[in-house]
């Protein structure tokens, strides 16, 4: 099963009483939403996991990639 972006949205239409789902997987969501959540998410303690899985879809996507930080001695 793919990658969830965030939860699914079920909607019903008025008057027909029709529902519709909306799935939000990660590799139908665009570049520059990752790149806006994955900013936003960095500062936010608890959001490592969504974190985690933006970094693994922008790895995937080719592009982009992320060098560990190296701790400076002196």
């Amino acid at each position: 099963m793919p990658i969830k972006f965030r939860k699914s949205a079920t909607t019903v239409a008025r008057g027909t009483s029709q529902k519709t789902t909306v799935h939000y997987y990660m590799k139908c969501t665009p570049l520059k939403e990752l790149i806006e959540e994955f900013n936003k998410t960095s500062r936010v303690k608890g959001k490592g996991k969504l974190n985690q899985k933006i970094r693994n879809e922008l790895v995937r996507r080719g592009g982009i990639e992320f060098v560990p930080r190296v701790a400076e001695t002196l």
